[in-house]
């Protein structure tokens, strides 16, 4: 096999040197675009992160990313997950990123490889592995000789793992750009002179290894020739990059955003989305990327912050557990087409705009009788403008493109796509046959001593920085000290702690006293709890915890975690108060039962007594069950758990925390797209759990024998958990009368006589439409599952919907007073219909 291996490499290099136009691309830019082969191009592009999904999901949402109508899948490289010892590598399961990026390839796409090796990404210390933190003298992202050296060495070895399977275009692969540093031009300054020389120096560094393809730094306004400075954001239609011989390019266009603990849901509305992608490439962009299309999940303790939460959906066109997300991802779709319809004239020139009236600009790409226009109404009401000679009527906040400078084949905020209702349905635990054990309900359990266990324990006077004190092998690190109390028994005092964060949990005498929980936006953990003390000796153990490390800001790899002090007893018999914090302390790094392994459910110290503790600290539970059948999405939901961490056959999948809720206020019941975006406009789930759903990829399921291993940190009941599988219940669509045809029938007379069209179609093969919910043309009103009757209704809609869709699986119906009738003269009506498939 290496053999033919190397024998097509060296046939794919012959080819390369002597037809290049046949076999490999000759990847370079000017100042409208990338140009592939000779040819400027206009891209669309969306991240997927590879370890944040399996090897099993990659062909699919690639395959579903190029069907939403991508040429590039964009991803980070994450350092800490390939090198996670100094000089042992991991290219393996989730981390095969060889193997990531030859499946994008045989989905025919190309591929935009941020090496960094700075990622951010919400991903655990930003991607940086913490052995990196202690070599002597280093500073992170500065000009500073030993972090170059071993940025310099990680982002070698990944150009020329590359190189050695031809994956750069140059050579015949997928890769058409590659990225250095990351985001850096947001807080240089804080880095004074040096930023500047270490900007140059990755640079000179990235150019130097003979890629063949152009280098972009995102962020960075000062990014050196040749290196392409780019824009990430909400909206870049005003970016300029920082020469005029240089591509308008958009790395991260945030899809909707993440996820904390203890936070509400983000979510961001396809029309605004639109709306800034269509506001871009009217402006001269030529290539744009979401950030995310597909988010994924934090498997194990990848998750940054701190406080990002498990899931890593962030409202993509494909959601956490690879499923379309419509309407978005159908309206890109066709964003994407009406956009590459006008291809030719945004490649041949430069836009000249123009502002026909208020709030409005209109943007023409004309060169002999080739003509595209864009038409923006960025103001929050509605307008109609006159543009070569015609009127168009211009929804607020919204972006009309016309292919031919007359004709409008889309506008940014009508949908023509369906919109899918997608549901969880729960069902109990199956224990495995034979499992049931002396307990009767099928879980087993360890507890966890509380303080010192383990032998690898020492001693320090003064309180020590967590992270430099565990490398973060754990969340965990045991803080502990024995005090003498004087006189009567049950002293009532107070015990002061302050802490970094993440949290904490204090034990007087082997008993649980109190907590305290920093979140997303304060990390740092003040409490005051009330301490019983006995006379004579008392044990003080104080867990501290970490949730993820900082991934962001600068010096970030500097914050630091834990309980670095004051610990003060307060209000003692006499008056008196103790400051512990210089005292000698003994330290445990990470748990006792983390080291034995029974996150693999191997150990052989497992309890299976009468009677099953719950509501427990510090508690390790075992079950063996067996999986949902069918192939849907496969989730817990951990309802009546606190916090801790999950593994599935051995495999974490992440962090629990279900009683983490997030505020009442700040959610409203629809968000209007209409007018600027930022990450906290729209909300749901407010007063609600952050998360309660935790993905299990199908592939690390066993049909009939599986094992999960719970560490509960602050207790629960492990019997109330369930599994939840994903299915699509309902699809809707609502078209009206102004809409656009599909963008389909452009290129066809058809659509010009066509008109509007609602258009429905099962989402998994095999489905026919089985029954419709609703129908109503007219004046209908709501949304998807609730749809209402308006005043003015035609009474042949049910009937005419399901003739023309029952029994297929899919359907077309033009929306035209020919086909329904006129129920109210005068008035622009729209067709609602909801249906189901089976």
């Amino acid at each position: 096999m290496r053999g033919t291996q190397i024998l097509f490499v060296g046939l794919l290099w012959f080819f390369c040197v002597y037809a290049p136009s046949s076999f490999c691309a000759n990847v370079t830019y000017d100042h409208r675009a990338l140009v592939i082969d000779g040819k400027r191009r206009v891209l669309v592009s969306g991240s997927i992160h590879y370890p944040r999904s399996t090897p099993e999901m990659w062909p699919d949402l690639i395959q579903k990313s190029k069907d939403g109508g991508l040429d590039v899948i964009e991803t980070y490289v994450f350092w800490n997950l390939h090198e996670p010892v100094q000089g042992q590598y991991n290219f393996e399961g989730r981390a095969d990123l060889v193997k990531f990026v030859k499946a994008v390839a045989a989905a025919g796409l190309y591929v935009h490889l941020r090496i960094g090796p700075y990622a951010c990404a919400e991903w655990n210390y930003g991607g940086f592995p913490l052995w990196l933190h202690f070599i002597p003298g280093i500073q992170f992202r500065t000009d500073n000789k030993p972090f170059e050296a071993e940025m310099k060495r990680f982002t070698v070895k990944i150009v020329d793992m590359m190189k050695q399977e031809s994956l750069y275009a140059s050579q015949g692969g997928p890769i058409i750009l590659s990225q250095v540093e990351n985001e850096y031009g947001n807080i240089d300054a804080a880095y004074g002179p040096a930023a500047k020389s270490y900007i140059k120096w990755a640079a000179s560094m990235a150019t130097s290894l003979d890629t063949g393809v152009p280098w972009v730094m995102c962020q960075q306004a000062d990014a050196p020739d040749p290196i392409i400075n780019t824009c990430n954001g909400f909206y870049c239609d005003q970016f300029t990059p920082n020469s005029n011989a240089k591509p308008k390019m958009w790395t991260e266009n945030w899809s909707g955003w993440f996820l904390s603990f203890g936070g509400a849901v983000p979510y961001r509305p396809v029309e605004d989305l639109a709306f800034a992608v269509a506001r871009f490439y009217q402006r001269g962009g030529t290539f744009q990327n979401y950030y995310m299309y597909h988010g994924g999940t934090n498997f194990g303790r990848t998750t940054g912050g701190p406080f990002i939460s498990t899931s890593y959906d962030y409202d993509a066109p494909i959601d956490e557990y690879g499923i379309i997300r419509q309407p978005k991802w159908g309206h890109l779709k066709d964003v994407h087409k009406a956009i590459k319809l006008c291809e030719e004239a945004l490649i041949a020139t430069d836009p000249t705009i123009t502002s026909p009236g208020p709030n409005i600009e209109a943007a023409v790409y004309k060169t002999g009788s080739i003509c595209a226009a864009f038409l923006a109404n960025i103001a929050t009401s509605d307008a109609t403008v006159t543009f070569n000679g015609n009127s168009y009527h211009l929804p607020a906040w919204s972006v009309s493109i016309l292919p031919d400078c007359k004709n409008v084949v889309l506008n940014t905020a009508k949908i023509n796509s369906a919109s899918m209702i997608s549901s969880f349905t729960t069902e109990s635990f199956k224990e495995e046959v034979g499992s049931l054990d002396d307990s009767g309900s099928g879980w087993s359990w360890i507890s966890e001593p509380i303080g010192i266990s383990k032998s690898d324990s020492f001693s320090k006077f003064g309180l020590l920085e967590q992270i430099n004190t565990t490398a973060d092998k754990s969340d965990y690190l045991w803080y502990s000290i024995s005090i003498d109390v004087e006189g009567d028994s049950g002293s009532q005092t107070v015990l002061h702690i302050e802490s970094l964060g993440h949290a904490l949990h204090a034990f007087i005498n082997g008993k649980i006293a109190g907590s305290g929980t920093g979140n997303s936006g304060k990390a740092k953990v003040n409490v005051d709890i009330p301490v019983t003390l006995v006379a004579g000796k008392n044990s003080i153990d104080l867990l501290s915890l970490t949730v993820g490390l900082q991934n962001y800001g600068a010096f970030f790899d500097t914050w630091g975690a834990g309980i670095t002090g004051p610990v003060i007893l307060k209000g003692l018999k006499n008056g008196s108060t103790v400051d512990l914090s210089s005292q000698q302390w003994t330290y445990q790094v990470g748990l006792k039962y983390e080291d034995l392994g029974p996150s693999n459910g191997s150990s052989g110290q497992w309890n299976s007594q009468s009677t099953l503790p719950t509501n427990q600290s510090l508690i390790w539970y075992k079950t063996n069950f067996v999986a949902p059948s069918g192939s849907n999405p496969v989730a817990i939901d951990f309802t009546g758990m606190g916090k801790g961490e999950a593994w599935v056959n051995g495999q974490s999948i992440g962090r629990y925390w279900p009683t983490y809720v997030s505020p009442n206020g700040g959610c409203t019941d629809s968000c209007n797209y209409r007018g600027a975006y930022s990450s906290s406009k729209c909300l749901k789930n407010c007063g609600k759990p952050s998360q309660t759903l935790y993905h299990i990829p199908r592939s690390w399921l066993q049909p009939d024998s599986n094992t999960l291993v719970l560490f509960e940190e602050s207790g629960g009941d492990p019997t109330q958990i369930s599994f939840a599988t994903k299915q699509i219940g309902s699809m809707c669509s609502h078209v009206s009368e102004s809409h656009p045809p599909p963008v389909d029938l452009w290129n066809s007379d058809k659509g010009r006589k066509v008109g509007p069209v609602l258009s429905l179609e099962c989402p998994y093969p095999n489905q026919l439409i089985s029954s419709i919910k609703f129908a109503s043309f007219g004046t209908p009103y709501g949304t998807c599952g609730n749809f209402k009757h308006g005043r003015c209704r035609s009474n042949k809609a049910l009937s005419i919907v399901q003739k023309a869709c029952i029994g297929s699986s899919s359907c077309r119906i033009g929306i035209s007073i020919n086909t329904f009738g006129d129920p109210c003269k005068g008035v622009t009506k729209s067709l609602a219909v909801e249906a189901s498939c089976a």
